[in-house]
Parts: structure tokens; sequence; C-alpha cells
């Protein structure tokens, strides 16, 4: 259901040409990627609003060939970083290096240097690794030796986890959690998935690889963040994102589920609902967004960013599950 207060005829923003370079790196990403739409489309959001995705979903889901088929379509530096207990923060920041010929110390640079950091399996690094990443998620600097440096523009962070390992793993704190944009869970495929991935992997190994894209150039990708930023937002539909995460404060909103709500949302799961339904709108080709692009990522955007109570997790409840039952309780209008 649409309201008046949403129906804008404008005409794009979009330029053409940047439109259809999307079109193309959405292609590219879908074609390697068997029954995994919504991970692409949210891989693609995070491209257009600068933000950080974090990726769940147990072994051989594609986590990692998903943000590796990105950097193929992307014309920007691409960094994997492998996180094990024993990470230590210099190893992803860098670290100043002695030269003896110079008599003066270089600052050598990590793999946090690059426009597109995939850091797989980030509850397996230990807190120290976690902090050394919050600043550059927060603020794309690092600081090391006490000097502060300035991380690539455009600049992107890519984390997985799996859900169903426990040894030698730290949990992400809420401080961390909260820079991601979205926070993403894979389910298992169903039978005809399945038998599209395994005659998928057939191909790849017995065919001649495919022709290299046209990559994404960086000054295409920060002309469509632009062109995305534009979306416009109608006052009734900020009322509802503001709603959606008032519910979580205010006990008299949905007072059945506010008693299981430890700690709320933050303003910034606003300011990532809000982003997330411009890119969604501006994928679709319009230039306005709409209440379902808002329902679409609530779920993504909101979860992640609340804390549960010890009785609600003892019975069983989930954050995912609550913020789903927000959007059936707080309707658009």
């Amino acid at each position: 259901m649409q309201s008046a207060a949403l129906e804008i005829d404008r005409k794009p923003v979009a330029n053409a040409e940047i439109c259809s370079r999307i079109t193309t790196l959405a292609k590219h990403l879908t074609d390697g990627l068997i029954g995994r739409a919504p991970l692409v489309e949210r891989l693609l959001i995070g491209l257009l609003t600068g933000g950080h995705l974090l990726v769940e979903g147990a072994p051989g889901l594609a986590k990692t060939r998903a943000v590796k088929r990105l950097a193929q379509g992307v014309d920007a530096s691409f960094a994997r970083i492998q996180c094990t207990p024993d990470l230590m923060p210099a190893d992803l920041t860098g670290t100043p290096i002695f030269r003896p010929d110079r008599g003066e110390f270089e600052f050598v640079r990590g793999p946090l240097f690059h426009s597109l950091v995939l850091v797989d399996e980030i509850n397996r690094a230990p807190p120290k690794v976690q902090s050394a990443m919050l600043e550059a998620m927060a603020e794309h600097q690092v600081t090391s030796g006490g000097a502060t440096y300035c991380l690539p523009d455009p600049f992107m962070v890519v984390a997985t986890q799996n859900p169903i390992e426990h040894e030698g793993t730290f949990p992400l704190p809420e401080a961390q959690l909260d820079r991601f944009l979205l926070h993403v869970v894979l389910d298992l495929p169903d039978a005809v998935t399945e038998r599209e991935i395994l005659d998928l992997v057939e191909r790849e190994s017995t065919e001649e690889p495919a022709a290299e894209i046209e990559k994404l150039s960086v000054e295409a990708l920060r002309a469509a963040r632009t062109d995305a930023m534009r979306v416009h937002l109608a006052p009734a539909l900020k009322d509802y994102m503001v709603r959606l995460v008032m519910a979580t404060r205010d006990p008299e909103v949905v007072p059945d589920l506010f008693q299981s709500i430890e700690h709320p949302v933050s303003p910034r799961g606003t300011m990532a609902l809000a982003a997330a339904a411009k890119a969604h709108a501006y994928l679709a080709g319009r230039d306005y967004a709409v209440p379902e692009d808002v329902a679409e990522f609530a779920v993504d955007a909101l979860a992640h960013r609340l804390v549960l109570t010890w009785r609600a997790v003892a019975d069983g409840k989930t954050a995912r599950a609550l913020v789903a039952q927000l959007l059936q309780q707080v309707r658009p209008y």
C-alpha cells in the first residue's frame, strides 16, 4: 500500500551509463552466485552507501566467493585478511619499519589500506585486532606509532563469520557491530539450488574462463553514490523509520516486545535503514523510496544493533525475529 505522500512523480536522477555499469556488475555477481540474489543486492547496497557488511553463514555458502567476484568487477584495490586468534593489530594496519640506509622509520601499510577489504572469520580475531578495525570502519583511518593515516576512498569492509564454530572465537563487541550497515544471514540452499550449484562448479572446471567484464571505475562508483543519496525520502517514510526504531526504546509502542529488549537500536540504525532504502530504490530505477524499501532491510539493518534480555535469549528468542515482529505491528501509515 502506498500513501499519497509517497507518490512522487519525478524524473530519475541516475546517469543512464552508470546505471548500465551497475547492472553489468550485478549480472557478473549473479552469474557466479546461484541462489544468492539477496546477498548480491546487499553487496551492491554496501558499495552505493559506503557501508560495511557482516555476512554470516555456515561454511561453503559462497561468502568469500561473493566478495572476490565483487572485487573482480570494481576497479579498486582489494585485500583479504584471514583472521586467527594470534593475529595482531599491526597485521592489519601496518607498522613502522626502521630503514638503516636512511636512518629513519618508514610506515609500511597493511591490508586495511585497500578500497575493498574482505575480513574472513572476523570472530576469530582477538579483541585488540577488532579494536583496530573499529577505528578503520568508523573513521576511515588507522593510528600506528603515534601517527594517523587516512584510508582510501572508497573504503568498504565485508566481514564474514561462521555461526557454528565456537572454539577460538571472540564475539564481536556491540560497538563494532553498530558500525556494520547490514548484517546478512545466509541459509543453506534447497535441493534445486544445490543442483544448480553443482552444475556451475562443473562448468567452471571444464570450460574456458569467461572474458573479464568492464570494471566499474572509482569515478563511476562515486557518481552512483551521489545519485543514490539524492533519492527522495518522503516525510511520512522518515516517520515510519523513526517509529520502527523508537519501538525498541519506548515501552508504550509495542509493550509485549519491548520487555525482551535489554539495549535498543542506536541512531545509527535509523541512518543505516535510510541509506539502504535509498540505495535499494536507486537499484530499482526510482528516485524515491517506498515502505517496501524500508521493510526489505529493516531486519538486516536493525537486528544486530539490538541486545536482548537474558530471559528472552533463554526462551529462544532472536533479535531478527523480534524486528520481523515489529514490522508486523508498526505499520507505515
